[in-house]
């Protein structure tokens, strides 16, 4: 039995529908990514099966026994509430009851038994009475510090906070919208782990394709007013939506030249108006509307860099470099060369240094200790995560305008308007106030803003918060053509990987430390222990300032012989991962035809169940290899 279902559901603002008659449901177990371009519904979607929007016509259907739960997008407040108290305003409805029940019984003679038994049986059926060992067991259950106050804790820890006050709730349907904004990776991770091991439905907003990949069991995409399920991983998902797209395009041409054909012949002289067809006629006026009622794929985000003449071959060059903050060691005895073409990744917990670094490579910051060599000719653009660079009153066009119509581009001069429409806005979007637009225009606005000026030395802190998967996979083409330096902070370990060529990895006590590759390449150097990897709170009270250690170099594995069975089945892996994922390859073909779902419901559900056990099968014999592989290591 599905614990929410949606029939003919249609949700428009305006003349346009964001949900146009669609059909979804959700099944116990079931963790559903949600995915679509910026201003596609997805939100409203939440919204409707929160409680929090209505519908224009269809039905919508909750199991009576299904508690919803949310974690909203909005950070958690930092005040002065009691981590405890974060966590029992998910009961905020249970609390009302207690306080009802204990006011009415405090009430000696007066007391209303009537009342108070309703009271107490409401209380029972949340299992209220024991509210505060459900908070407690929470606290436990994600490390959380329930006498801290807000105010006290970094946004990662708000977030778990606000992650604790849905899971008070004792869900059977969670609802996240983009979950990971703002979080470092090792909170991400965390967030991951938690979300694995619950055991109700999960629906999520997510431009973090890891995260997708992990978690989702189904991806479901809303697009033009449609909702349309893909079961299996991202991956699966990738495929088949191209296979339905090069279908639609070619549906789409064929329709078109139809239409033309017949929209010459009505244009025909005299004679052929006098044998004319009138069901062919009534055809025609058919196509025409069917034409004008299409709606077309947004178009994608289409821009380029302005880049400046190159700068010198070394950008900065950091020789011996401390600083600290507040007593705390946030770089320690760092010697570094950053040179032109290099495309760095920073990661590490929030508040760990990374902006420290940044500002001390680009020379606006005297490290306390150690030398800086900044290069020549250095042309700075710089993207920045709380988009100060942003005036929130003025409109897009003037923020990016500075008192231009048109700006040139690589030599040649163009619109503003013209340009600002690669960005995917519109002439009447364009004229419209920062402040009224969403988190991804805000984003797109700032790398409209950055790539209008000249530069070698691209610096980018969080670029990829709100941002939809294609414009993602566009900023990173620009990037890997980008002939300049890059500098970029992100949490979105897909990104890394596909961006950077080393990785500074802020590994703990002032160390930090450069990898080759992105973050999935740090993974496999790294140090056993790591303050990424520790899982430490950041929240907990540091009373002494600590002392920069050095991570000793990992050393050289020496390999064991295996037994003669282990070694036989070791050889063998590579030629049944090889065949595996061949008959995974053909699977998601054949699912990813576009008349896959027109065949029998029946062979639809055992194909999807191959699909889904091959999927697992490769999954198995891979860990196998790395299980292997690893016994021959000390």
């Amino acid at each position: 039995m599905p614990l929410i279902r949606l029939d003919k559901v249609s949700v428009a603002f305006g003349a346009k529908p964001l949900m146009d008659q669609i059909d979804f449901q959700i099944d116990p177990g079931e963790r559903v990514a949600l995915v679509g371009l910026n201003g596609a519904g997805k939100s409203t979607l939440l919204k409707v099966i929160g409680g929090h929007q209505s519908t224009d016509s269809g039905e919508f259907w909750c199991d009576p026994a299904c508690r919803i739960a949310e974690l909203p997008q909005a950070m958690p407040a930092a005040d002065e509430r009691t981590v405890r108290q974060v966590v029992s305003e998910g009961l905020a409805d249970v609390v009302r009851l207690r306080e009802a029940y204990d006011e009415l019984a405090s009430q000696a003679d007066g007391a209303d038994l009537a009342k108070l038994e309703v009271l107490q049986h409401q209380i029972e059926a949340r299992d209220g009475w024991h509210l505060e060992q459900r908070v407690q067991k929470i606290l436990e259950r994600l490390d959380l510090p329930g006498d801290k106050l807000m105010s006290q804790l970094s946004g990662g820890w708000r977030r778990r906070a606000a992650l604790g006050a849905a899971l008070v709730q004792e869900p059977q349907l969670l609802l996240l919208d983009e979950p990971t904004n703002h979080l470092d990776i090792e909170t991400i991770e965390w967030l991951e782990q938690q979300l694995m091991s619950f055991t109700g439905g999960l629906l999520f907003i997510s431009h973090d394709r890891a995260l997708v990949e992990k978690l989702s069991t189904r991806i479901v995409e809303l697009d033009r007013g449609q909702l349309t399920s893909f079961p299996g991983s991202y991956t699966t998902y990738l495929v088949q939506k191209e296979k339905l797209l090069e279908e639609e395009e070619r549906h789409n041409a064929l329709f078109d030249k139809r239409l033309a054909q017949e929209e010459t012949w009505i244009r025909q002289g005299i004679k052929a108006r006098r044998t004319r067809n009138e069901g062919r006629v009534r055809a025609l006026k058919a196509m025409r509307n069917e034409r004008s009622d299409r709606r077309n794929r947004q178009g994608k985000a289409n821009f380029n860099l302005e880049e400046a003449k190159k700068s010198g071959k070394i950008v900065a060059e950091l020789t011996g470099v401390s600083h600290a903050y507040d007593g705390r060691s946030l770089i320690s005895n760092l010697d570094f060369m950053l040179q032109r073409g290099d495309r760095v990744g920073l990661i590490g917990p929030n508040g760990a240094g990374k902006s420290t670094l940044l500002n001390i490579l680009l020379g606006k910051l005297e490290p306390e200790n150690g030398t800086v060599r900044v290069g020549t000719n250095l042309k700075v653009a710089y993207f920045d995560q709380l988009r100060s660079q942003l005036d929130m009153e003025k409109s897009v066009m003037d923020n990016i305008a500075q008192g231009r119509e048109s700006i040139e581009l690589n030599g040649r001069q163009r619109h503003l308007i013209s340009y600002l429409g690669d960005f995917l806005f519109a002439p009447e979007r364009a004229r419209t106030p920062v402040k009224a637009l969403s988190g991804g225009e805000c984003n797109r606005v700032m790398l409209a803003k950055l790539f209008s000026q000249p530069a070698n030395i691209l610096v980018l802190d969080e670029p990829t918060n709100d941002l939809d998967i294609e414009t993602l996979e566009l900023l990173e083409e620009i990037l890997l053509d980008f002939d300049g330096t890059v500098l970029l902070v992100s949490h979105d370990r897909s990104f890394l990987d596909n961006v950077v060529t080393s990785t500074l990895a802020f590994e703990g006590q002032g160390y930090v430390r450069e990898y080759v590759g992105g973050y999935n390449d740090w993974l496999r150097q790294r140090p056993e222990q790591t303050a990424l990897t520790k899982g430490k709170s950041q929240a907990k009270a540091v009373d002494s300032k600590p002392e920069a250690v050095a991570t000793p170099e990992p050393a050289a594995k020496n390999k064991k012989k295996l037994s003669y069975k282990l070694q036989r089945e070791l050889d063998g892996l590579p030629a049944l991962m090889e065949a595996a994922e061949q008959a995974l390859e053909s699977l998601q073909e054949e699912t990813a035809a576009a008349d896959f779902y027109q065949q029998d419901h029946q062979v639809v559900t055992d194909k999807l169940a191959a699909l889904q056990a091959q999927e697992q099968k490769v999954e198995e014999l891979m860990e196998r290899w790395v299980e292997l592989e690893a016994m021959q290591e000390d």
